[in-house]
């Protein structure tokens, strides 16, 4: 069941990463009240979304693996363990990561522009993409990792003190510590904080359904659009993510989709086409969709960069498939970055970076032709 022994990540970047991660995410934030931590720091809960099986075994039913765990085992995440027949999460209280970023950051660009968002992760995802950018955190177990001691009310007291107008669960997979998100979502929302998600989508209908309870805004990384292409680069499944998009569109959660152009692998102009035109269909003509520039990285250093045409080709089949928001990212001061009235073509929203100058959106709409402009603008 586990995957630790066919990891290739060695231990000492782990820590190191993780440790830079960390420390360098705290530095300068007023997070009062904190209780310790450290070194391998992990605090086991029970877990939801389980049932037990016979002999000791236990069914995870939090994410589509439903993964079966003996006794003394993990799941494919390593941050759920079944000990004596209960199953139990590692990852509350107790994040790896924690900084304040612009909410640009996730990426949101039609969600409270120029707000920052407080974002926390634990160790652990339930996919392993050869592509991944945190993959020093999410392919470690909480114990290789240096974990800071936060609990729920803690970091919504932590969101407030620092002026953020929101909660990210983000860097890793936030459904590995669903009970930990959904606890701190509660409370962020009896407290006039918003909750944003940034996920891989690959979670089950009933987690997914109660979490939509408390977000106001999901970032999907739909990392393409064929089944092969995900078992090949993420280990995963495209269904249960596309069925995820549509929950989350029918929740009234406001939905941002992200994909990562990896040359060669998932830029084939016929599968973008087919992707843009599904989000189309069920999803609507107004979900900003962004097409996000690939760097070397993790088990991919031998690929070259996106070319940028290659971006520039995705966004017009998106727009020639009739979505209006469609953005370039990773490639800093492009035009695409800034967001455009699609009915007049006026510049709305101007971007270079993370320097965003909102002035151009008049209460959510353009203000030269009246078109609303879908978003949370405040």
């Amino acid at each position: 069941m586990s995957r630790l022994n066919t990891r290739t990540v060695a231990t000492l970047g782990l820590l190191v990463g993780a440790i830079l991660v960390l420390a360098f995410g705290i530095a300068g934030l007023a997070v009062g009240g904190r209780s310790g931590g450290g070194q391998g720091f992990v605090e086991p809960r029970e877990a939801r979304y389980w049932e037990s099986l016979d002999n000791g075994l236990v069914k995870c039913a939090l994410c589509p693996r439903r993964c079966v765990v003996p006794p003394g085992e993990r799941g494919y995440c390593e941050v759920r363990e079944n000990r004596d027949g209960t199953y139990y999460t590692l990852t509350y209280g107790n994040p790896c990561a924690i900084h304040i970023d612009p909410i640009e950051k996730k990426p949101f660009y039609h969600f409270l522009p120029t707000t920052t968002a407080f974002s926390i992760a634990t160790a652990g995802c339930n996919l392993e993409c050869k592509f991944c950018q945190n993959w020093h955190i999410s392919q470690a177990r909480p114990e290789e990792l240096y974990n800071e001691s936060l609990t729920p009310e803690e970091v919504v007291e932590a969101a407030i003190a620092n002026g953020c107008r929101s909660i990210a669960y983000t860097y890793s997979e936030p459904t590995i510590f669903f009970e930990y998100m959904i606890d701190t979502a509660r409370i962020a929302r009896e407290n006039g904080v918003r909750n944003v998600y940034h996920s891989n989508g690959f979670i089950n209908e009933e987690p997914l359904r109660e979490l939509c309870q408390y977000l106001d805004a999901a970032n999907v990384d739909l990392k393409g659009f064929s089944e092969e292409y995900y078992r090949e680069m993420s280990d995963g499944e495209l269904a249960p993510v596309l069925r995820s998009l549509r929950i989350l569109r029918e929740n009234g959660v406001h939905l941002e989709i992200t994909t990562l152009l990896v040359p060669g692998r998932n830029d084939d102009p016929e599968m973008l086409r087919a992707m843009c035109e599904w989000i189309h269909e069920n999803l609507g003509d107004a979900v900003p969709i962004h097409f996000s520039r690939f760097h070397p990285q993790y088990k991919l250093p031998d690929l070259p960069p996106t070319p940028v045409e290659r971006l520039e080709e995705a966004r017009r089949i998106a727009r020639e498939a009739g979505l209006r928001f469609v953005y370039i990212g990773n490639v800093p001061g492009h035009l695409a970055n800034s967001t455009y009235c699609p009915d007049c073509g006026r510049r709305l929203i101007y971007r270079i970076g993370y320097s965003v100058d909102p002035s151009g959106l008049d209460s959510g709409a353009c203000p030269a032709c009246g078109s609303d402009i879908e978003g949370v603008w405040e």
